[in-house]
């Protein structure tokens, strides 16, 4: 075999192995892209994953920052305007008893509770020295009465001599003198007698009216010493008349034609709930107290079954007539104080605002607003003091019960 015939051989073995060699490049390429797809396309989906999670955050966080509120409606006030008012209740008639004469005591027929009616015999006293004293008495008047009769006799005499000239007129007028001084003497003792014997009626204690015994401060063998305010002249009983019973309450000023006389009131008391006792303004002091600024009235209330007793704590209404009040209740749990006066926190347009109100009457949980507020605004429950007008706010969803 020559050079010439070999040498074709070799070109077209050379020429075959560029192909082969150009294919390896593309599939190198090939994968280097799919490689970096590979790589771009794990990368968009961190940066997708991270921008996601960003965006995420921020809607957690401003969701995090509007504050969450429970809401409630005022509610309109009813008609006319009612005060309430504490009191006690009194007995009508109230009145310690005293010994109006000085002895012991020998029996009682009364003690507490007991209801009595007016001349009934509540206790005896024993009084020997004001009976010797009524025994001396009735002779003094005795000797008196005797003295007087016969100066009246011989004053007759005289007078009768006088007529006749027997006697001179200054006679006549001495003995008619000492027969009017005898009389006078007999007078002054039958009052001694009077006055004795009534103090020895004083001997039987009775009750002046009718009423109950309501304290007994003495017992069989008690000395009783007459009368009233010194140490030793002590009450026997007190009584009390309750088959009508008074209150006495100061009404403030801005009330005061609630408590117009005639006018009527009602009771309520904790130990009655749900009951209600209807009395009368009978009367008032027609002055207000410049200390207090308040009207003193008194309302009376019947009782004549006594279930009402004297001392007992009462609620009084009153209530002023006219048309109905646009006033509105608020629990106070809705209000601020801040130091630009009373705020109420009202939910508009998602936002709170801080209103100023104007306060009426106190009701204790709740509160009479009359002015600052509308029926149909929502108002924030129990709002932190570090709230300001223009907060975000979110109203809860109400608690199904």
């Amino acid at each position: 075999m020559t050079v010439e015939e070999t040498q074709p051989n070799r070109t077209t073995n050379s020429g075959s192995k560029p192909p082969k060699r150009q294919g390896l490049g593309f599939g190198f390429y090939a994968l280097l892209l799919i490689a970096a797809a590979a790589i771009g396309w794990f990368v968009y989906k961190g940066i997708a994953g991270r921008v996601s999670a960003e965006t995420a955050l921020v809607k957690e966080t401003h969701a995090e920052s509007v504050l969450t509120v429970s809401v409630v409606s005022p509610k309109q006030s009813a008609g006319g305007q009612e005060l309430v008012l504490p009191g006690n209740t009194q007995p009508l008639i109230d009145a310690p008893i005293y010994a109006r004469t000085s002895g012991y005591l020998t029996k009682w027929y009364a003690d507490i509770g007991a209801h009595v009616h007016a001349g009934e015999l509540l206790a005896e006293i024993q009084t020997p020295e004001v009976d010797q004293q009524l025994a001396q008495a009735k002779s003094d008047l005795q000797t008196a009465k005797t003295n007087y009769e016969l100066a009246k006799t011989t004053a007759d005499r005289w007078v009768a001599l006088e007529k006749k000239g027997a006697v001179a007129r200054q006679d006549t007028d001495n003995v008619v003198a000492d027969m009017n001084a005898k009389k006078t003497i007999a007078d002054s003792a039958a009052s001694n007698v009077k006055r004795l014997e009534d103090l020895q009626g004083y001997e039987k204690v009775v009750a002046p009216f009718d009423g109950v015994i309501t304290a007994r401060s003495t017992d069989i063998g008690a000395l009783i010493n007459a009368g009233a305010g010194s140490v030793a002249g002590k009450e026997l009983f007190h009584m009390a008349a309750i088959n009508k019973l008074r209150v006495f309450v100061n009404v403030p000023e801005e009330y005061d034609q609630a408590a117009l006389n005639g006018g009527t009131a009602t009771l309520t008391l904790n130990e009655f709930p749900g009951r209600i006792f209807r009395g009368s303004i009978v009367r008032n002091a027609s002055s207000i107290d410049p200390s207090s600024r308040t009207l003193l009235v008194e309302v009376d209330v019947d009782n004549p079954t006594g279930e009402l007793l004297p001392g007992a704590y009462v609620s009084v209404h009153l209530k002023k007539g006219g048309e109905a009040s646009n006033a509105l209740t608020v629990p106070v749990n809705t209000l601020l104080f801040r130091s630009e006066g009373l705020r109420a926190a009202v939910v508009r347009g998602n936002k709170a605002e801080l209103v100023p109100v104007q306060v009426g009457r106190d009701f204790g949980d709740t509160l009479e607003i009359v002015a600052g507020l509308k029926a149909t605004d929502q108002l924030i429950v129990n709002p932190p003091d570090s709230l300001v007008s223009g907060t975000p706010v979110h109203i809860a969803a109400p608690q199904s019960n």
